[in-house]
C-alpha cells in the first residue's frame, strides 16, 4: 500500500498539504500471497440480500432473473427463520426486475464524485411518479455545499431526488425505512436482515440489495428497473471539489487549548453514566443464557441499531434491546443471573440473591471448597457459532456487559472488531473446539470456570472449565492470541478501568 498524488491532493484540497507524507513498503518486503485485480475488467455489481457476500454482476442477475431471486428467496426462509413471508420474483415485471427505492448515502456512498457522477446520470431523465424513490445522502455538510454551489443538487432534485441532510440514517435503519417487502437499492455499508428499520417481530419485511452509486443513479433514471451504469450513454463533467472550511469555523466550537472546567455539562434525562465494572475475579460461574446456532450472527443481531439509536448514551436503555430480534427472552435471563454480582458487590450472599445458584454452588464446593466469598464473580454468557460480523459498534459487546455478562463462546469470532470490543468491555472471548451440534452444554448451563484470573495472568493456552450438573463435567476453552495490553485489560475489567489504572 502506498500513499499517491491523489490523497496528496486530498491533503492540499483540505488545507493540510505539509501533512502529507509518502508512505511505501520497504525495498525488501514479503508477502503472503497476491490477489491481482484488472480493474478494467469489473462490472457494475450487487450484493442481494441478506448479505454483502451474496453478490452477482448486475449483469448476471437481469439475464437469470427467476433462478436467482429463488435461491435468494430460499436462502432467506434460513436467514428469516420462516417469521415471515417472503418473495422477491413478484418484483419482476415485463422481464425485468423493478425495484421500490433507491438511496446513496452516509460514509460510503455520499461521496463528492459519487453524487456528481450520479447527477449527470440522471439529468434530463426523471424517476417517475410510481413507487420508486430516490433519495441522497452527502457523506458532509462540506461535501453537500460544494454539491450545491457546482450544480449537482438541483440536477438530482430536477429529476425527482429528494436530496437530504449529511446523515448515514438509512444505513442502520433511521431513515428511509422502505415499504413492507420492498426491495431497495443502496450505495451503503450492510445489508443483513431488517437493518433497513423492518420490524421482524412486527411481521415485516423489506430487502436491501447493496450497489454502486452510479448504476443506483442508471436505476432512477430508468424509473426503477435495474441498471448497470455501463449500460448509460454519459459523459461525466468530473467536477473538481473545493473544501470550505467556513462551514465548521462558523459553527463548531474548537475547545483546544481554551478548556473552561467551571463549564457544567448539561445532561439530559436520557443520558446516563457507565455503571461502575468489577475487575475480573479469581473464579467464575456463568450462566448460559443464549445459545445461537445460525452459521454467522451479526452485531445488529446483537443489538438492533436504527430504534435503539435514541438509546446511545443510555448504556442500560440500550441493554433493554440487545438480542431482541434473535432471542427476546435473553435480556430477562441476563438480568436474573446479574442479581447475583450485584450482590457480591454489595456484599450480600449471591445465593440469598439467586435461590437457583445454591445447588450450584454446593456442587462446586464439593470439589472447591475454597471457592466463596471474596474470590467469586458470578455473571451470563452466550453462545454463537461465529458472532460479530457486520459495522463495529461497540454496544454489541458493552449491552452484554452493562447486563451482567463475562464471556462469549463461540466456534470463532466474525470479526477481529468484535473480539476487541469483547476485550475493551472485559469479557472473555473464549473458544471452544467443540461441534457447535454437539455442545458439551446448553443454554441454561451453568459453567464454572476455576482459577480464570491466574489462567489470564499465566497465559494458558487452555482454560479447564466445568459444566455444573449433578457433578462437574470438565471441558476445555481457549482465549487464543491476546496481547499483554488484552490481558490486562479483562483483568481490570474494561477499557475504562484499565485507563484509570494507568493514569
Amino acid at each position: 500500500w502506498t500513499t499517491d498524488e491523489k490523497i496528496e491532493e486530498f491533503y492540499e484540497i483540505h488545507g493540510r498539504k505539509d501533512d502529507y507524507k509518502e508512505l511505501n513498503p520497504g525495498a525488501c518486503t514479503y508477502y503472503d500471497g497476491c490477489v491481482y485485480v484488472n480493474l478494467s475488467e469489473i462490472k457494475p455489481m450487487i450484493a442481494m440480500p441478506f448479505h454483502p457476500s451474496n453478490v452477482y454482476t448486475i449483469d448476471e442477475l437481469n439475464a437469470n432473473l427467476k433462478d436467482i431471486l429463488h435461491d435468494v428467496e430460499q436462502k432467506a426462509l434460513v436467514s428469516l427463520d420462516g417469521a415471515v413471508e417472503y418473495s422477491l420474483q413478484d418484483k419482476i415485471r415485463d422481464g425485468k426486475l423493478y425495484v421500490e427505492q433507491g438511496i446513496i448515502a452516509g460514509c460510503a456512498g455520499g461521496g463528492f464524485e459519487n453524487i456528481c457522477a450520479a447527477a449527470d446520470i440522471i439529468k434530463g431523465h426523471n424517476i417517475g411518479s410510481d413507487a420508486f424513490t430516490f433519495s441522497v445522502y452527502p457523506a458532509s455538510m462540506p461535501i453537500y455545499m460544494e454539491l450545491v454551489k457546482n450544480g449537482a443538487v438541483a440536477d438530482l432534485m430536477e429529476a425527482g431526488t429528494v436530496v437530504k441532510t449529511a446523515f448515514c440514517g438509512p444505513c442502520f435503519g433511521a431513515g428511509d425505512t422502505p415499504a413492507n417487502n420492498a426491495f431497495s437499492i443502496r450505495h451503503t455499508t450492510r445489508n443483513f436482515p431488517n437493518r433497513e428499520g423492518s420490524k421482524l417481530q412486527s411481521g415485516q419485511i423489506s430487502s436491501v440489495a447493496l450497489m454502486d452509486a452510479r448504476s443506483i443513479a442508471a436505476t432512477a433514471a430508468n424509473k426503477g428497473y435495474l441498471t448497470p451504469a455501463t449500460a448509460m450513454d454519459v459523459e461525466y463533467k468530473g467536477q473538481k471539489y473545493h473544501f470550505d472550511s467556513n462551514i465548521y469555523a462558523n459553527r463548531v466550537f474548537d475547545s483546544h487549548g481554551v478548556a473552561d472546567p467551571s463549564v457544567e455539562i448539561q445532561f439530559g434525562p436520557n443520558i446516563k453514566d457507565w455503571p461502575e465494572m468489577s475487575a475480573l475475579p479469581e473464579n467464575l460461574i456463568v450462566k448460559v443464557v443464549s445459545e445461537i446456532h445460525d452459521p454467522v450472527t451479526t452485531t445488529d443481531e446483537l443489538i438492533p441499531s436504527g430504534e435503539t439509536s435514541s438509546y446511545r448514551s443510555n448504556p442500560l436503555g440500550l441493554a433493554e434491546f440487545a438480542l431482541s430480534r434473535k432471542d427476546p427472552v435473553y435480556v430477562g435471563r441476563a438480568k436474573e443471573v446479574q442479581k447475583a454480582q450485584k450482590a457480591i458487590e454489595a456484599g450480600t450472599c449471591p445465593l440469598d440473591a439467586l435461590e437457583e445458584l445454591k445447588p450450584v454452588m454446593a456442587v462446586i464446593q464439593k470439589t472447591y471448597p475454597e471457592v466463596g466469598k471474596g474470590n467469586i464473580g458470578v455473571g451470563s454468557t452466550i453462545f454463537a457459532v461465529k458472532p460479530g460480523d457486520g459495522s463495529a459498534r461497540e454496544q454489541a459487546a458493552s449491552c452484554q456487559k452493562v447486563l451482567g455478562g463475562w464471556a462469549n463462546i463461540a466456534i470463532e469470532y466474525a470479526t477481529k472488531r468484535y473480539r476487541s470490543n469483547l476485550i475493551n468491555w472485559g469479557m472473555l472471548p473464549f473458544l471452544t473446539d467443540a461441534d457447535h451440534e454437539h455442545l458439551p452444554f446448553k443454554n441454561g448451563d451453568y459453567i464454572f470456570v476455576p482459577d480464570v484470573r491466574k489462567a489470564v495472568e499465566e497465559k494458558a493456552d487452555v482454560i479447564k472449565a466445568y459444566v455444573v450438573g449433578d457433578d462437574l463435567k470438565e471441558i476445555d476453552l481457549r482465549l487464543g492470541d491476546l496481547t499483554d495490553a488484552e490481558r490486562q485489560i479483562i483483568l481490570d475489567g474494561c477499557l475504562i478501568n484499565y485507563y484509570k489504572s494507568t493514569m
